[in-house]
């Protein structure tokens, strides 16, 4: 099971991935064992020095991180004003684990050149 967040890679620079555990409860694991998940505007959050996920089909759930981890992301979100968000959402063994992104957002122009990019590509490939 494999969940992704392309749009993700659209709104957003990703500068660095980290993976995190989840605390998952009762059906939640065999909803996302049947994909029935979804990261799209879904971001994580700091609080009181744990790190949630916000606004996904799941309710907000626990990220699972050491608190070194968390008081290193903490730093880098508050003083670069970067984001934290989530690009898959995965099974490795029997745990559900979530990658997650610094990001930091991308310009509307910046949009555009992404835009013409892809085009660009896909012409070359006819």
């Amino acid at each position: 099971m494999k969940i992704l967040n392309k749009r993700v890679r659209f709104d957003y620079e990703l500068l660095e991935r980290i993976e995190a555990g989840i605390v998952l409860k009762g059906k939640d694991i065999k909803n996302l064992r049947e994909g029935k998940a979804n990261l799209k505007n879904t971001y994580a959050k700091i609080i009181d020095g744990e790190v949630f996920l916000v606004s996904s089909t799941l309710p907000t759930r626990k990220l699972l991180l050491h608190k070194d981890q968390i008081a290193n992301l903490e730093a880098k979100t508050k003083a670069k004003r970067l984001t934290l968000v989530p690009t898959k959402l995965y099974t490795k063994g029997h745990l559900v684990k979530v990658e997650l992104a610094l990001a930091k957002s991308k310009r509307k122009f910046e949009k555009r050149e992404t835009i013409k990019k892809r085009d660009l590509e896909r012409e070359l490939k006819v």
